[in-house]
């Protein structure tokens, strides 16, 4: 959901204080059809880089973050909001960061047991050099932010990294709509996530923000590939309206009936601009099956991860 940023950030917009964070929910207050739940959209990366990202998105969208980008801040309040596991989700916005950015997030993880390792690459790198030794080193998918990173699911640049996702039976999560800020950008769009979805009908592909703005169009990229998936977050957020300018309610119930098992939950956490309950409350508030719930909250991610 981010600009290009800066990791070296100056003069940026100031960070919260982790002990000044939203307070958690309390286990008793935790929605029972969420608790246990599957974050597939979280970014966890260094502390510069992500205060290099909010620095940009405050310029861009004048938001405000009152969440802590530290990885035992963060796991303690997913935790407190009933989240189980979490997908820690990096990306590279120029040559030659990835492989460090990777290990770092690997690195991360190996301290966590809540944290669910992607790695990226950028379009300039070695491509296959760089997502061979990620997925050596446990990395369970691959993220590109295609905007940002100016590389996206058609890009030929980035065949290697598909070839391996193919190989090592690791999914892959694209930023491939055009919400909230890239309508003009030739990286992202529907065409451009049907065409990977043609050309590795094997890998499973997810499409972020629901694929806003052209979600009606990616709903029918899923009826027609069984690998392909969405994730919710922000876009089907409480605070989507006012912050990217879309209403969730335009979505109708029976998309998460029609495809349970292929839409995931996620929140882009830590940088929302809004309360993390606010990505769930709408959800929440659906008429919508047990069976639906439990696929949206977990087992769409437990599929999509292939995990058991």
């Amino acid at each position: 959901m981010t600009p290009e940023a800066d990791p070296e950030p100056h003069d940026a917009a100031p960070q919260p204080d982790p002990n000044e964070a939203v307070v958690p929910d309390t286990p008793d207050t935790v929605d029972s059809r969420f608790r246990g739940a599957t974050d597939c959209h979280v970014h966890l990366m260094p502390a510069r880089l992500m205060a290099a990202i909010r620095d940009s998105l405050h310029d861009v969208a004048g938001w405000e973050f009152p969440h802590p980008v530290d990885r035992e801040s963060m796991e303690g309040f997913l935790r407190g909001h009933g989240v189980a596991r979490y997908c820690a989700l990096p990306y590279a916005h120029k040559p030659g960061i990835a492989a460090d950015l990777n290990d770092w997030v690997l690195a991360r993880a190996a301290e966590s047991e809540m944290c669910v390792p992607f790695a990226t690459v950028h379009g300039e790198d070695r491509v296959g050099e760089v997502v061979r030794d990620a997925f050596e080193a446990g990395a369970r998918g691959l993220k590109f932010q295609c905007p940002v990173q100016e590389c996206g699911p058609a890009d030929p640049r980035l065949d290697p990294a598909f070839e391996l996702a193919a190989e090592y039976d690791r999914p892959v999560l694209f930023h491939a709509g055009t919400a909230p800020m890239f309508e003009d950008s030739p990286h992202v769009g529907v065409d451009q996530f049907r065409t990977f979805c043609e050309s590795y009908p094997t890998v499973r592909a997810c499409s972020a923000h629901m694929g806003t703005f052209e979600h009606e169009q990616f709903f029918d990229v899923l009826r027609d590939h069984e690998n392909a998936y969405l994730d919710t977050c922000f876009a089907m957020s409480t605070a989507a309206p006012e912050s990217m300018g879309f209403d969730p309610a335009t979505v109708p119930d029976d998309v998460f009936e029609e495809f349970a098992g292929r839409v995931m939950y996620g929140s882009d956490y830590p940088n929302i601009p809004h309360e993390y309950a606010d990505e769930r409350s709408h959800l929440l508030s659906r008429d919508l099956s047990e069976g639906a719930f439990e696929a949206l909250f977990r087992g769409a991610a437990d599929r999509f991860l292939a995990l058991d």
